[in-house]
């Protein structure tokens, strides 16, 4: 479910647009913004946590053991899909719907510090990038590091999948997102 392109697919039939012409190229939710359909834009935000959220909690509630490996699964399925040569999204909203899954806690310390950095910044990839790190150090901090290694990874993938957003943030040239 994860390689899903919901951005791509509501695109090409709502606008007969290509989103990885569009903006960053990138097929996620804030690209699917930069294309002035604000109904798109957050369709394809709840669509993206959406299909995290369903095989998640199915493993969850059927083989939790197995929650993990699930959960990255899903990830890296948004990040790399086979139906676009492995070329999708950075993976924010997919991870926002398995944080929730996995402990509902964890999801809004995510939402939160992704509002307030944004409210700050005004810099969508600066803010996910803050979330994201958020997490191991809220687990390191107040929770003993209970798991902290998966949401480290998730961590180093979500930095990868941002690493152009870093170069520009460093040189001053990323663009500030609107997000309303």
């Amino acid at each position: 479910m994860g390689s899903i392109p919901f951005g791509y697919i509501l695109i090409k039939i709502f606008l007969k647009k290509d989103i990885r012409k569009i903006g960053s190229g990138n097929i996620g939710a804030t690209n699917a913004l930069r294309t002035g359909n604000k109904l798109i834009g957050y369709s394809t935000l709840g669509l993206d946590i959406l299909k995290a959220i369903m095989p998640v909690i199915f493993i969850k509630l059927n083989l939790p053991e197995y929650i993990y490996i699930s959960s990255l699964c899903v990830f890296v399925g948004h990040v790399f899909p086979f139906w676009l040569k492995f070329i999708g999204g950075k993976g924010v909203a997919t991870y926002v719907g398995i944080l929730f899954c996995i402990n509902i806690v964890l999801g809004f310390i995510f939402i939160i510090t992704w509002f307030l950095s944004y409210l700050i910044s005004k810099y969508s990839s600066l803010s996910s990038l803050l979330a994201s790190l958020s997490i191991p150090a809220y687990l390191l901090f107040f929770l003993d590091g209970k798991n902290i290694f998966f949401f480290l990874i998730m961590f180093v993938l979500i930095f990868y999948t941002h690493r152009e957003n870093v170069k520009r943030l460093i040189n001053k040239e990323e663009s500030k997102t609107k997000i309303y």
